[in-house]
């Protein structure tokens, strides 16, 4: 997934979920904020940051801020991208080299399955989360309490009764990390249903992406500690 133009600014201030404010070029500017996370971690002030410039020029806020340097690891943390991260490299996961066809939203039950992939009669539901929340090389999931995250779960649980082969992703928006683990403090339901679903045979993979500052792609699999 490459973006079409950025540029690299200095991050400012946050005064709401959508909104930063960044320096560019001497000049502070209104930003949006392509993660409603609280993302606090990353957005301290001083930090480097990238911005997008999308195509659309009729709006508020004409950058979006879609990356963050925590360190010398550059992290992209637009929670829009990982869906498009995973369409673009599920074939590099051995357990879909025979997908011949994807679809993106796909209903399920009371929910919508971030991809519905199919092969050789073979059908696999994949939710996909991003992951951004970083301390020390491990990487945590969630970065907050998701009631959504684990309906999602049980939905993928319930699926096998239909046939299908379910599958939970983690696109970690980084690389180079040395393990993901259940944000249990933050999350202990979500924590209990992952194990939960593991143990009922739902396939739960994470991976690394490649971060530049213009483009994300998946990368390398990366250790799950349950």
């Amino acid at each position: 997934m490459r973006y079409r133009k950025v540029i690299l600014g200095v991050f400012l201030q946050r005064p709401n979920r959508f909104i930063a404010y960044c320096e560019i070029d001497g000049n502070v500017e209104k930003c949006h904020v392509k993660n409603t996370g609280r993302c606090r971690e990353l957005l301290i002030p001083g930090t480097k940051v990238i911005l997008s410039v999308p195509d659309n020029t009729n709006r508020s806020t004409p950058y979006d801020l879609i990356a963050v340097w925590k360190g010398n690891r550059l992290i992209n943390m637009d929670s829009q991208i990982p869906n498009s991260v995973a369409e673009e490299g599920l074939k590099k996961i051995p357990l879909f080299s025979d997908l011949e066809t994807i679809k993106r939203e796909f209903t399920y039950g009371d929910s919508r399955i971030d991809i519905l992939a199919e092969g050789k009669g073979n059908r696999y539901l994949v939710e996909v989360k991003g992951v951004t929340l970083e301390d020390d090389g491990v990487v945590r999931f969630p970065d907050a309490p998701t009631e959504r995250g684990v309906k999602h779960i049980r939905e993928l649980m319930h699926s096998m009764k239909d046939g299908y082969i379910p599958c939970l992703l983690f696109v970690i928006q980084m690389e180079g990390v040395d393990h993901l683990e259940p944000n249990r403090i933050t999350d202990p339901a979500f924590s209990d249903t992952l194990k939960e679903a593991c143990d009922a045979g739902v396939h739960v993979f994470a991976y690394d992406c490649r971060v530049t500052e213009d483009s994300i792609e998946l990368k390398d699999p990366v250790e799950i500690l349950l």
